[in-house]
């Protein structure tokens, strides 16, 4: 006669209750499991043995081990997000029981007992050390201890956390940074657990969720002293109680005896938490050894924050040296639109060495630059600081581009002899609607013309800057109403996976897919085509960081230009106004007119004044009316308060009253002074 199968609750029933011999080696095979994969956090961690219990009498399977076969879950829950419920069921499994043996055995079982209490200590105190920041640390403390160690834990932090050596705020603040416990999520084993006379945790059990997220360390108080013990405390005695009465609340149920242990996080020099571990009752209580394992879990997981803090604290200065390091935002010089981006290599090298920018010259021109320095690290970035404001200041003087990138080699020199970096250097002239390019060992730029053609630029490449003894070559090309110039560093086009010019044809290819969207009259927004250049990163294309800037050519009319040479003399100052109120007469900004006579009056009589050669005058009319007054006398004029007694001195003042904006510029064969006014036709 067929034996009846006994069903499978009795069937785990039974093998619970088989001696250590039995059960602690199925328990330890899956020591050799590989760790979790980041993607499957909420999965039971194979690599943390579980912590045995003491040995006993046999008995019945624990509530948690019985929800394994019938659904469990560990729910982990962060301030300020709803509570994720439904890990994978095996994560609830409960600590193995260890069955009856003979006092023979009892010291065998001792020892294995010790042996996985090391080995847990171990695996937890390795997941903990896997976190590079803040949240993945503390993650890695909870997902490491519920449900092996306990059945619930709570993380407080110190709020704000304090750097280094960085002497803390007061008052003195816990933040609840993180929770996670076990909870059933199968009704029927929760109906099963009340009428066996169990509480089950995060159920029916006591409510261990702070009343606040804040709390207030009182100096003198409870929690205070226990903090300052540094050592693990069971919630048994009432000055530990206390201390957890005041963490939760004075309305929250707090477990006795020796189901809770409040463990403080000490770093290096102080305590910045603490780390609250419970176990409900349907498993056995913590013992005098868990202190210890809850000393390393809290010992390991507070200087683990502390390297986490005092890295946040790096990655921010990085941030913020590489944002300071390029422009806040573009200038909108006239005829040209401007957009760029830039990318950090990875996010642990948040750093590097490219730069762009975008630069306002005299006449309405415009200088791009786009540079590489070698490497990505804070070096580097420096180094490309000190780069681009050489630039900046050579473009202010109005050099050629080639001759820019010549004292830019120089400067490079100065600074290392391993400091090598490449750039591209070219001035757009709206009015010309031409554009000069000169290149330091930099990858070409790419004009996109406006009936969707894209090409690479023929430019001279150059040597990179820092070689020393090179000469750098400038070419002059068309720059068309209506083109987009290009301009990156070579992160976008080379990786591991392509060569430099694989990715310059592919880029070419991209730009003329995008434009063939707008069709053949109408060039593509220049934002919207930045974001779908980068696109065309695939995955392992992010070797080096980027930089990108994208020029669009409006140009200015000839229509809308007036230029007039004017002779030094005592009448150029008459004939100048006159030739003003004329241009604008025929662009019917006749309102200005008296403003623009006056104004003009104003800077050809200085010009002329130390000028030895013919003064130029230009109008331009775009959003805004520019006037610009050049001469060749290098020396810069500045305004003064003219006292009541001079005849003249107030020149400028009027113009600095009259002027929406105006400046002065030195050239490398005199100075241009400009002023502009707001067009209200």
């Amino acid at each position: 006669m067929t034996e009846p199968q006994p069903t499978s609750h009795e069937s785990r029933r039974k093998e619970l209750a088989r001696p250590t011999e039995q059960t602690l080696p199925r328990a330890l095979e899956e020591q050799g499991r590989p760790h979790a994969a980041p993607e499957e956090r909420g999965r039971p961690h194979a690599d943390i043995p579980a912590v045995p219990e003491r040995p006993g009498p046999a008995r019945r399977a624990p509530l948690g081990a019985r929800a394994a076969e019938r659904g469990a879950g560990v729910t982990a829950s962060v301030p300020g997000q709803p509570e994720r419920a439904g890990r994978d069921s095996a994560a609830a499994s409960a600590v193995p029981s260890v069955g009856a043996s003979d006092d023979g055995g009892a010291g065998a079982a001792a020892a294995r007992r010790e042996g996985d209490q090391l080995r847990f200590v171990g695996a937890a105190t390795r997941r903990i050390a896997r976190g590079i920041d803040l949240d993945e640390i503390v993650l890695g403390l909870c997902r490491a201890t519920v449900p092996t160690f306990s059945d619930a834990i709570l993380v407080h932090l110190r709020d704000p956390l304090p750097v280094g050596d960085e002497r803390p705020a007061t008052p003195f603040v816990l933040r609840l940074r993180r929770t996670d416990r076990l909870r059933l999520v199968d009704e029927a084993l929760s109906e099963s657990a009340e009428a066996e006379g169990l509480t089950v945790l995060g159920g029916a059990g006591p409510d261990l969720t702070p009343a606040s997220e804040l709390c207030e360390v009182r100096t003198g108080g409870e929690l205070n002293e226990v903090l300052r013990g540094v050592r693990p405390v069971f919630a048994e005695s009432p000055a530990a109680r206390a201390a957890l009465a005041e963490l939760l609340g004075p309305d929250r149920t707090v477990p006795g005896g020796r189901r809770a242990i409040l463990a403080p996080l000490r770093g290096r020099r102080r305590v910045i938490g603490a780390a609250v571990f419970v176990r409900g009752p349907e498993r056995p209580a913590f013992e005098a050894n868990d202190l210890l394992v809850a000393a390393q879990l809290a010992t390991h997981t507070a200087l683990g924050i502390d390297k986490a803090v005092l890295y946040g604290r790096e990655a921010y200065i990085a941030d913020e040296l590489q944002r300071t390091m390029l422009p806040d935002s573009l200038p909108q010089p006239t005829g040209v639109r401007l957009a760029s981006r830039y990318l950090p290599a990875a996010e642990t090298a948040r750093v590097g060495g490219d730069w762009y920018d975008a630069i306002p010259l005299p006449g309405s021109r415009v200088a791009l630059v786009v540079g590489d320095v070698m490497g990505h690290s804070m070096t580097s970035a420096a180094i490309m600081g000190q780069l681009r404001t050489t630039a900046q200041t050579l473009a202010g003087l109005d050099l050629p581009p080639a001759e820019v990138l010549h004292h830019l080699d120089e400067q490079a020199q100065r600074l290392g002899t391993d400091r090598m970096a490449t750039c591209l250097y070219a001035v757009y002239d709206p009015v010309a609607h031409r554009i000069t390019i000169a290149n330091a060992g930099h990858p070409p730029p790419v004009l996109l013309h406006l009936g969707g053609r894209a090409e690479v630029l023929r430019v001279p490449p150059g040597a990179p800057i820092g070689v020393g003894g090179v000469d750098f070559e400038a070419v002059e090309l068309d720059a068309p109403a209506g083109a987009t110039l290009l301009l990156y560093t070579d992160g976008l086009v080379e990786s591991r996976l392509r060569d430099v010019w694989t990715g310059i044809e592919q880029l070419r290819e991209r730009l003329a897919a995008t434009a063939q969207l707008t069709g053949p009259d109408h060039s593509p927004p220049l934002e919207a085509l930045c974001d779908d250049v980068l696109d065309m990163l695939g995955p392992g294309d992010r070797d080096d960081d980027i930089a990108l800037l994208a020029a669009r050519f409006d140009g200015i009319a000839p229509s809308d230009v007036a230029y007039w040479f004017l002779d030094p003399e005592e009448t150029a100052p008459g004939r100048a106004r006159r030739l003003a109120r004329r241009a604008l007469e025929r662009w019917g900004l006749e309102e200005l007119t008296d403003s623009v006579e006056l104004l003009v009056s104003e800077v050809v009589t200085n010009a002329v004044r130390y000028a030895e050669r013919p003064v130029t005058l230009r109008l331009l009319k775009t959003d805004v009316l520019r006037c610009e007054v050049g001469d060749d006398s290098p020396q810069l004029p500045r305004q003064r308060r003219a006292r009541d007694t001079d005849e003249g001195g107030r020149g400028l003042f009027l113009v600095n009253r009259l002027a929406r904006r105006w400046g002065a510029t030195r050239l490398s064969g005199g100075k241009v002074v400009w002023f502009e006014l707001p067009t209200r036709g």
